[in-house]
């Protein structure tokens, strides 16, 4: 087993411009645009290879260069990290987690997102969870074109490396736009949608 840093090595570019499977995303623009600002930033992204095959991964930055809006004082979001099914049970995502923690011995601590009765499988809340995240605030949500009458709720995950680290804030309004620069995040705002806002605040 081992990490690779793929965020500069043209030899995994495909894997730079989309997720572990489907078609590369190299033609979208948004992602191209994300990826041209947020790499000078600290943007990390890197692979886990098992026996030769890659199986899993984990992308994140300093706040000012991720694609949620959450601030924080010297704090590294957690874009995503996603092991493929047929790797379970190697403990592989706490290896790339730690990976990550490993790598940004300065962060004042760690967050990220997390979601509980969404549909996807994805960002669970309870994986962030086992990864060794709190939830430090959350919001109730619709999605504006896929099963609108489903609330589910977002959370600021939070993870501190150092003691009496500052909370990390979010904005809930600009988070209700959605993900433009992941074609297969849960939270994903489609180019073809026109409204500013893919969700909504349900009380």
């Amino acid at each position: 087993m081992k990490v690779i840093d793929i965020t500069t090595i043209a030899e995994y570019e495909k894997y730079l411009h989309r997720c572990l499977v489907g078609p590369p995303s190299k033609r979208y623009k948004k992602r191209i645009e994300y990826l041209k600002n947020a790499i000078p930033k600290g943007f990390r992204k890197k692979l886990l290879v098992f026996n030769g095959d890659v199986v899993g991964q984990i992308e994140y930055a300093p706040a000012e260069a991720s694609y949620y809006p959450i601030t924080g004082d010297n704090i590294i979001v957690m874009n995503c990290i996603w092991v493929l099914r047929r790797a379970k049970g190697h403990n592989f995502g706490k290896q790339l987690l730690a990976d990550m923690i490993d790598s940004e011995k300065d962060a004042a601590g760690f967050a990220t997102i997390a979601l509980e009765n969404h549909w996807s499988p994805w960002f669970r809340k309870r994986q962030m969870e086992k990864l060794g995240f709190i939830a430090v605030d959350s919001v109730d949500v619709v999605h504006k074109t896929k099963y609108k009458e489903q609330v589910f709720s977002v959370y600021l995950m939070w993870m501190p490396k150092i003691k009496n680290a500052k909370l990390p804030a979010w904005n809930k309004q600009k988070l209700l736009e959605g993900m433009t620069s992941c074609i297969a995040h849960p939270l994903y705002h489609p180019q073809t949608y026109e409204p500013k806002r893919i969700l909504a605040i349900r009380n």
